[in-house]
């Protein structure tokens, strides 16, 4: 996997997002291919997952009491940055762990805080190395961006605390769940593909315009550092709200186009950007597969190039690498037309 994400050749994919437990098996990869190539160049971003008491549980979620398994993440994220300082970069305290609609776990910005200035204390006394960034990766509205409720004293002090800002934004959802921006008069008098276009235009201006209101209340608040965008993505399918009886917000094309629109915005003002995800994880819906948290990849689950990517494969990008012993090749037998005309407008 890493192999075919260096050879996308893309210069900003140069760090990997990856949680404990996992991130010790990519470090190691990372490692090996290090000794193999000297070129080969990849950094970690490393999650430590925080939640609350009872989360997970039959028991009612305590949202301002933290859950005892933190400590342990916190525990084994110093260990592996401590092993791997070469590799690992960031350490991100939860991961959408602020947010109000993650009621099933969600924390009060105090837990966060609690843990980045413990962070920020082992770098100062020599136990972290100071060139670690620490910051927690969570929604536009957990950073300020939203509403009033989220502001408070401790959320002032997180902002303070942290290295940077990990933003997510993901305009997809909010096709279904704030469908204003969405719902836009296209030109008829235009073709499918400058309708296309307008419409993810649009999206990737919500997407700025989440950034931005973030940037605005950490102003605010008399705080200026860097805000990098955390995650964000574009499902190629859904069965659900956002597919042919949803939004129709999901397929490859319109995939595609708010990758390179979201990576020339991002690329033009300097913005680090953890694009949601390399490949398919069925796993995450497994249940339903046709559920849009299986399809983000640029890649399916059986390494199959999406149209984002189909360039990459004309250009023998991928040439002599597999995925579960398969040649890359292209989605859709790599048919443009029959891709375009299966796209649907809203």
């Amino acid at each position: 996997d890493l192999l075919l994400l260096n050879a996308i050749g893309i210069k900003v994919l140069r760090t990997y997002k990856v949680h404990y437990p996992h991130a010790e098996n990519v470090i190691k990869a990372i490692k090996q291919l290090q000794t193999e190539d000297s070129n080969f160049e990849m950094y970690v971003m490393l999650g430590a997952w925080i939640d609350c008491k009872n989360a997970w549980t039959d028991q009612k979620p305590i949202h301002n009491q933290e859950s005892e398994r933190n400590a342990i993440e916190i525990k084994e994220a110093v260990r592996i940055a401590n092993a791997y300082p070469e590799i690992v970069k960031v350490i991100a305290v939860g991961n959408e762990a602020m947010v109000h609609w993650a009621s099933a776990y969600y924390v009060t910005p105090d837990i966060i805080l609690k843990w980045v200035n413990y962070l920020q204390e082992l770098k100062s006394n020599g136990q972290l190395s100071k060139d670690l960034w620490v910051t927690s990766s969570d929604n536009f509205a957990s950073w300020g961006g939203g509403e009033t409720d989220y502001h408070n004293e401790d959320l002032n002090a997180l902002i303070k605390a942290v290295d940077y800002i990990s933003v997510h934004t993901y305009p997809m959802h909010d096709t279904h769940y704030n469908p204003e921006f969405w719902n836009v008069k296209l030109e008829d008098s235009v073709s499918k593909t400058a309708q296309l276009n307008q419409l993810m235009d649009i999206t990737v201006d919500y997407a700025k315009n989440q950034y931005q209101s973030v940037q605005l209340y950490m102003k605010s608040i008399g705080v200026d550092k860097p805000i990098h965008i955390g995650e964000t993505g574009w499902a190629s399918f859904s069965n659900g709200f956002y597919g042919a009886q949803g939004t129709k917000a999901c397929d490859e094309v319109k995939q595609a186009l708010y990758y390179k629109k979201i990576r020339s915005w991002t690329e033009k003002e300097q913005i680090s950007c953890f694009y949601f995800e390399a490949f398919d994880e069925p796993w995450k819906d497994a249940k339903n597969p046709g559920g849009s948290e299986n399809h983000f990849g640029l890649f399916t689950v059986d390494g199959q190039a999406k149209y984002v990517l189909w360039n990459s494969v004309d250009e023998n990008s991928f040439k002599d690498l597999q995925r579960g012993g398969k040649s890359i090749v292209k989605s859709c037998n790599g048919d443009k037309k029959a891709l375009f005309e299966s796209v649907l407008l809203p």
